[in-house]
């Protein structure tokens, strides 16, 4: 098989001068901030939820629980539902639902209502991140497309550097149903400038049949790409999770230094997030292989710093930056093997394997604190997981050249002959 081509669901001239990147991708950007926020704000919110609503304080944490596994199942099943609506439609039904998912959480009555309605909230997740990214790289050249994920995804980022904090604030000082208003209002205006700043797609073709989407997903490279982006980013779910007792339990760090040292994290997310998509637009396969190495490398070395107040935050932010410099090759490697029909459910679908290792790391780190070898060692566990997706990768990668050497032996032989 020849090297992944990307999509081209628009002209290449709709960046405008040379250098610049087209205002439209910073439209999904706010649109990926806001969908962000409503995954992590909830974080900071779990004493007040569970004090108002009488529950306990794992049950609120279920409510983070619940909206991964929505995210998971929604990604598929709402890119199936609008694979004949145009994209930019798709968009903003999605932003709608968001806003309407965020006006039901802060008017929920009680807990069974607010799970109802953050699942509602979840659904439109991975539908837009994975059509985004197909609308992004439609955005810009062949060169720039890595760069355009990353700008869009950059929105999570800042989600997490600001919107989680920002939610804790306001939830602190208002309630916590003041927090979910805020991110209603938050979509009403990604809703608008969604409007007003993505162009309609040109692409007016009748959208392939069922089958062949289908049959995009079941192509070798497209599941060792969702297979090496679950494990490789489930790394980083086994340590992030555990944070707080990390921090506090064995480097010695107090209950109100964990905020500020996850704003260190937040602001390694951003710079690991550009980091990634300048290195995939400059050569992909080693940005992908080297990103995941370095994830691993960070991962097994920051062991060696949990009793150390200066290392631990110089790893958290190390960690911030190796974790989401991998964000952009990984949906760029399976953007690419799904070229044509069933792309925007490939791209979902990668999606929903981000947040399916989120779970299973989560779940990873727990089971090793509770049944294994304790706390101190979920980094090591950390590491081997992302080992295992870099593993991957290298299979990947190791088919795709065997497969571009078999098919240059015909036009060899050709070449002899004349």
């Amino acid at each position: 098989m020849a090297s992944p081509s990307l999509p081209a669901s628009a002209s290449p001239t709709s960046t405008g001068a040379a250098g610049r990147l087209p205002v439209a991708l910073y439209a999904l950007t706010a649109g990926s901030f806001g969908i962000g926020c409503a995954e992590f704000v909830i974080m900071g919110l779990l004493l007040q939820v569970a004090a108002d609503l009488h529950v306990s304080i794992a049950a609120a944490g279920m409510l983070v629980s619940g909206y991964a596994l929505g995210v998971f199942a929604g990604a598929p099943i709402l890119t199936l539902l609008t694979r004949r609506m145009p994209r930019k439609a798709v968009l903003l039904a999605l932003m709608g639902i968001y806003t309407v998912g965020n006006i039901a959480c802060a008017l929920a009555p009680d807990y069974t209502t607010l799970m109802i309605a953050r699942v509602i909230t979840s659904l439109t997740h991975g539908t837009f991140f994975g059509v985004g990214a197909v609308v992004a790289t439609g955005l810009v050249p062949a060169e720039r497309k890595a760069s355009a994920i990353s700008i869009m995804f950059s929105g999570l980022t800042l989600a997490t550097l600001l919107g989680m904090p920002a939610g804790a604030w306001l939830g602190l000082h208002f309630g916590w149903r003041a927090t979910f208003w805020a991110m209603s209002v938050v979509g009403v205006v990604s809703l608008a400038v969604i409007a007003l700043l993505v162009p309609r797609s040109r692409d007016t073709s009748e959208p392939a049949p069922l089958r062949e989407e289908l049959a995009t997903i079941a192509r070798p490279q497209v599941l060792l790409g969702l297979l090496m982006t679950m494990l490789g980013f489930a790394g980083v779910f086994v340590v992030i999770t555990y944070v707080q007792p990390l921090l506090t339990t064995l480097t010695g760090f107090s209950d109100a230094a964990v905020s500020p040292i996850l704003l260190v994290f937040g602001g390694g997310m951003v710079v690991g997030n550009l980091l990634g998509g300048r290195l995939a637009d400059r050569r992909a396969t080693p940005a992908l292989l080297g990103t995941l190495f370095a994830l691993a490398f960070v991962l097994a070395l920051m062991s060696f710093a949990l009793r150390s107040p200066v290392l631990m935050i110089a790893f958290v932010g190390l960690l911030g930056v190796a974790a989401f410099a991998t964000v952009s090759p990984l949906q760029l490697r399976v953007l690419g093997f799904a070229e044509g029909a069933g792309q925007n459910l490939a791209s979902s679908f990668n999606i929903a394997a981000f947040n399916l290792g989120n779970a299973a790391g989560a779940w990873l780190g727990g089971t090793v604190i509770e049944h294994g070898p304790g706390l101190a060692a979920i980094t090591w566990v950390a590491s081997l997981v992302t080992v295992a997706g870099l593993l991957v990768a290298l299979w990947s990668v190791r088919i795709e050249r065997r497969g571009t050497r078999i098919e240059a032996l015909p036009r060899d032989c050709a070449a002899e002959a004349a």
